[in-house]
């Protein structure tokens, strides 16, 4: 079950329409529902006041469900009161693979350049890419990337001297490892968060 809207870049307006909107909300409080073990706790009644306070989180849940990542609730900040929305597909997200890790990457190949850059596009997309500590967090909650890989956010000294980390759960384990910021594979996506 995906919401939609239109294709990414096709408005600047960062709000769904009405019918969109009630469609995101029903696809989430499903979702909500049937996973409950990610979420114990917490009440739809309290996402979905927060959710419809914030329109462009709105925005941007729906970017996440239309490019294949799931989102789903994972926890609550205590400090703040936001509610946690992490990637929970299976597998990393099918409308944001083939991705290098960010734009220098992108404008260093010379040939055979990827579509778009994993921290392009979650900008765009008004959500931040999983870091390490995140990935493991979400893990504690399944059993994600069995077959693929996600991009992390990687530590600045890394990406300094031109790499770039990614995860996956292989041996019922998960695993971190580094490429070159500029590599990209079929297989390979990011996950995002949002806090609303």
């Amino acid at each position: 079950m995906k919401a939609t809207t239109p294709g990414r870049g096709e408005s600047k307006n960062r709000n769904l329409p009405p019918e969109q909107r009630k469609q995101l909300l029903g696809v989430l409080k499903t979702r909500f529902e049937k996973h409950r073990n990610r979420h114990e706790g917490l009440e739809w009644a309290g996402v979905q006041e927060k959710l419809e306070a914030s329109p462009q989180k709105l925005w941007s849940l729906n970017e996440m469900d239309r490019t294949g990542g799931e989102p789903d609730v994972t926890g609550r900040d205590e400090g703040t009161g936001e509610y946690i929305f992490y990637d929970c597909s299976a597998e990393s997200p099918k409308g944001r693979r083939s991705l290098c890790y960010d734009r220098q990457a992108l404008e260093s190949r010379k040939q055979h350049k990827p579509r778009d850059n994993a921290l392009g596009m979650a900008d765009a997309m008004g959500i931040e890419i999983l870091n390490e500590d995140q990935y493991r967090a979400l893990q504690r909650l399944g059993a994600f990337d069995t077959k693929t890989s996600s991009w992390i956010r990687t530590p600045a000294p890394i990406r300094k001297l031109g790499g770039a980390l990614f995860c996956d759960r292989r041996y019922d384990a998960v695993f971190v490892y580094h490429n070159g910021a500029e590599s990209y594979y079929a297989a390979r996506a990011f996950r995002g968060s949002l806090k609303v």
